[in-house]
């Protein structure tokens, strides 16, 4: 097992720039997941890290030695392809044996390994059978095994799950998780799904146009988003966002929105801080909000219904204040009907406030 270090990678084509400055550690048995919309850079650092593309500029370092002029090969790295990229006209034992053997590994270890493999992966009773013939979660499996028989330090997986269907993707996540808790290999996943991001990772880097917004635990990324795209992308449904503008009230620094506003006393000293009328964007997640079909909470505000999507027991409910549109997401309430009208509370201790000309959270 290694460590991995990525140091201010950098990566352009022609005139765009694919990566801008990519930087992060992964420690030994860790799984990192580069995160984040199509067009990011994940894939692109992700193959810088494999060889396969030569940075621009910046360096990347397995167990403390410098890579960057060292070919694929010879890094220790294993790869999984989007498409797995198995051999469909050989056997398991063949697709994983493959590495092996163009490295003319003695037969009696090939078995040895091949055998290991199969038994960590749960493909001794299919090592003799076509990959043609093979279910997608195991041809998963076998990928993964062709990359695990050489014994690499590093295994990068590059959207191992995006071409299949939504239940079989569901059933092979959580394959994954329990292989890489049994392998305990150092792991970089890319992907743009942020469920098989909070699902498998570690920690997340979230990617934006290049660079990394945000590196933290899956807990971190969701509870305290460093900026306005990571707290747009992580989430379902996708956090509220409100335009507001700060003043004062009854001499205390307050939210002004069209259709209410929220005292701001009791917020971070960053928001307090702010000048009078600086131009904020409120964020709150639907599930840390609720509904009173009363007024019961001086700061309850009031509400149309405009849509509601059933979920058994929680609904999420499309509300209009003033001219804000706002998501709730909670436990199905009586009496709570299209076109009527409701109170919404907000938990004031997981309000999220963001500088709108920068995009950065200021809580």
């Amino acid at each position: 097992m290694a460590k991995l270090e990525v140091r201010n990678l950098r990566k352009v084509f022609g005139e765009l720039e694919a990566v801008k400055d990519a930087s992060f550690e992964v420690s030994e048995k860790e799984t990192l997941c580069l995160l984040g919309p199509s067009g990011c850079g994940k894939t692109t650092t992700l193959r810088m890290i494999a060889g396969l593309e030569t940075p621009t500029s910046g360096e990347v370092y397995i167990d403390g030695v410098l890579v960057n002029d060292v070919p694929p090969q010879k890094r220790g790295i294993g790869l999984v392809f989007q498409d797995f990229a198995v051999f469909t006209h050989m056997n398991v034992f063949d697709n994983i044996a493959f590495g092996l053997q163009i490295r003319n590994v003695p037969k009696g270890k090939i078995e040895a390994k091949v055998d290991e493999i199969a038994r960590l992966l749960d493909l001794q009773n299919v090592l003799f059978k076509r990959a043609k013939g093979l279910s997608l979660s195991e041809i998963q499996r076998v990928a993964i095994g062709r990359s695990l028989a050489v014994d690499p330090k590093v295994l990068l997986l590059d959207e191992p799950l995006s071409n299949v269907d939504a239940r079989t993707r569901d059933r092979m996540r959580a394959e994954l998780k329990e292989i890489q808790a049994d392998i305990g290999i150092t792991t970089v996943y890319v992907t743009h799904d942020q469920l098989e991001a909070m699902t498998l990772a570690d920690r997340i880097a979230v990617m934006n146009e290049g660079l990394i917004d945000h590196l933290g635990t899956p807990n971190e990324i969701y509870e305290q988003p460093k900026t306005l795209f990571v707290a747009r992308f992580i989430g379902s449904p996708s956090m509220n966002f409100i335009e507001c503008h700060l003043t004062e009230k009854d001499g205390k620094p307050t939210l002004e929105a069209d259709g209410f506003s929220i005292d701001a006393s009791g917020l971070s000293e960053s928001v307090k801080r702010q000048p009078i009328g600086s131009e904020l964007t409120l964020g709150v997640r639907p599930e840390d909000s609720w509904l009173e079909t009363e007024k019961r909470s001086a700061e309850a505000m009031r509400a149309e219904v405009q849509l509601i999507e059933l979920l058994g027991s929680k609904s999420i409910y499309h509300l209009k204040i003033g001219r804000s549109p706002l998501l709730v997401k909670t436990y199905t309430a009586a009496g709570v009907e299209v076109g009527g009208t409701v109170w919404v509370a907000l938990d004031k201790n997981k309000l999220h406030i963001f500088d709108k000309k920068t995009g950065g959270a200021m809580i």
